[in-house]
């Protein structure tokens, strides 16, 4: 996890962030497809993330609690401080869930936008830990995924456009 001390650490990580939701945004305005990939990219690497760190070193997420509106970091505080694992193990799957969702077709892509948004909103109240506003950001190009793609199966649209090109 990143060291939250250093404040030029902080500053690049959150400038980075924010630029990385700009391309999601631009990204999805251009092609829903490569967004969903990136999706399926982003909620991977998360997942991965969330879930080896809260074996190895849970205490590291009541960092969170320091910048987070006044209800998060009651909770984050409270009752989250003990059971540290179990919570983020949980949002690893479900982070897992909606990588394979983008990937899938259909009504998984709908559920997997709408996860997407709903973690995305959900962490937004997190403030300067999680960037904000990338969630708001991220979360408004999953919903350009979910109204204007044709949730077909990722792989079979990329093998339509190699074989198109050739």
């Amino acid at each position: 996890m990143m060291n939250y001390d250093n404040a030029q650490t902080l500053i690049i990580a959150y400038a980075a962030s924010n630029v990385v939701g700009l391309l999601f945004l631009w990204s999805a305005y251009k092609n829903t497809k490569l967004t969903r990939f990136l999706f399926m990219l982003l909620f991977t690497w998360a997942s991965w993330i969330n879930f080896t760190t809260a074996r190895v070193n849970p205490e590291i997420y009541l960092e969170y609690g320091k910048q987070s509106i006044d209800i998060y970091s009651r909770f984050i505080n409270g009752w989250f401080a003990g059971h540290i694992a179990f919570f983020i193990t949980a949002i690893a799957f479900g982070q897992g869930l909606i990588a394979l969702g983008m990937l899938l077709n259909g009504k998984w892509v709908t559920w997997a936008c709408f996860g997407a948004i709903l973690f995305l909103m959900s962490i937004a109240p997190l403030g300067l830990y999680a960037a904000f506003p990338f969630s708001i950001i991220v979360s408004m190009a999953a919903y350009i995924i979910l109204r204007r793609d044709d949730k077909a199966f990722l792989w079979k649209s990329f093998y339509q456009k190699l074989r198109s090109s050739s």
